[in-house]
């Protein structure tokens, strides 16, 4: 069997945000206290709850980065020792395909990518900047999610499956905008990794709390996909060395390795350990964006921990993982043991075009397949049948 070139499926493109992203469609009570823009030095500026936000350092993203322009230094090749910016190279002015979904689709054509997933860009980011006002952050992902279903739509001509952004932060009110979205034909959500951070208070997602947005996923069959992002893991890198605000592409030595791994690690130890899947056993989770360097540690953990305490679990952790998550790895990842962990049948391709750190031309993901010796079968189920799956509505067993 041939590697195919044509009617791929990327499980992890972006959009880059029209300006007026969180602002079309807010409440304007709440507009001070969400998203707004503001000329600064002469350059326009996003206020987050009324403080600069830098989570991305160019907001309007025009000019932008010519996608896959940071390949050679995501694969640890910086032999010339390059800062992030001169890595980066010069910038372009803003490609109307990652603004509008029809010249999207045409671009799609030439990559020979039948569907993708769409993520946000910005707005991967936003929801820690709320994390001190739910009621701000849940009115910004209400009208965010709005102006998503005007420019892009849930499932446009069954190619482009754009994911609602849900928070956590409010139960009653996720639920409620997640039985919205679902009416919609929305076939992925998209939520923040790592603890669900509200005012003073920090729950795990497995907590029973979050149980309503749960059975309301299992009920559809809904994948939800945990993408990469400001998780608000810098509360806990302050206890090594002196932070900023988050910043996409700014990070020290010390930061880069302590956090790289631990959003992903901790949020899915935590969705099996607190019994997330046992629970709602149709579930489907898809890890996004966030490597998988992280899941061999992970294996091993799930193994001790249910060797040394197996009545702590309804089943096998490990069972339950390969059951349920789907990862997208990096293409730099060393993909040597991953299939031999959780199977071909749960590794997804994502190129993460058009961003800078992704791949210019998608489809060469399949070459980096090729160099740990995936087989041609294995390689068109990664390429082709398993982003297609999870863009399906499962039906929900009785058993």
């Amino acid at each position: 069997m041939a590697v195919p070139t044509t009617g791929l499926f990327d499980a992890d493109n972006h959009y880059y945000e029209a300006l007026d992203a969180f602002t079309r469609h807010i409440d304007p009570a709440m507009a001070k206290r969400c998203m707004q823009w503001v000329e600064m030095n002469g350059k326009q500026r996003l206020l987050v709850g009324g403080k600069l936000n830098r989570f991305i350092p160019n907001p309007t993203f025009d000019p932008v980065a010519r996608p896959g322009s940071l390949d050679e230094y995501f694969r640890g090749r910086n032999p010339e020792a390059k800062d992030i910016k001169s890595a980066f190279g010069a910038l372009e002015p803003i490609n109307p395909g990652y603004r509008d979904r029809d010249a999207r689709l045409k671009i799609m054509d030439g990559q020979g990518i039948a569907g993708t997933i769409l993520f946000p860009t910005l707005a991967v980011g936003m929801e820690t900047s709320l994390q001190h006002d739910p009621e701000a952050g849940v009115a910004a992902f209400l009208a965010f999610n709005r102006w998503m279903e005007e420019d892009w739509g849930y499932a446009y001509k069954e190619r482009l499956f754009a994911a609602p952004v849900i928070s956590l932060m409010d139960v009653d009110a996720a639920v409620k905008e997640l039985d919205r979205v679902l009416a919609l034909d929305a076939r992925v959500v998209c939520i923040k990794g790592g603890p669900v951070f509200a005012g003073d208070m920090s729950w795990s997602p497995g907590d029973p709390r979050f149980d309503p947005f749960w059975a309301r996923l299992n009920e559809a069959g809904v994948t939800v996909g945990i993408h990469s992002g400001d998780a608000g893991y810098g509360r806990y890198l302050q206890d090594w060395e002196d932070t900023r605000a988050f910043e996409a592409f700014r990070s020290t030595p010390l930061s880069m390795i302590l956090q790289s791994d631990r959003v992903p690690f901790d949020t899915y130890a935590a969705l099996v350990a607190h019994g997330v899947f046992d629970r709602h056993p149709n579930l489907r989770v898809a890890s996004i964006e966030s490597g998988s360097e992280w899941v061999p540690l992970l294996i091993k953990k799930f193994k001790k921990a249910y060797g040394q305490n197996p009545g702590g679990f309804k089943r096998d952790p490990i069972e339950s993982f390969v059951e349920h998550v789907w990862v997208a790895p990096f293409y730099e990842d060393d993909l040597s043991k991953l299939k031999d962990l959780i199977g071909a049948d749960h590794i997804l391709f994502g190129s993460d075009w058009p961003h800078a750190e992704g791949l210019f031309d998608p489809k060469t993901f399949a070459d980096d397949l090729k160099r740990f010796d995936y087989t041609d079968d294995e390689i068109t189920r990664i390429m082709v049948d398993n982003g297609w799956g999870i863009v399906k509505r499962r039906v929900l067993s009785n058993a």
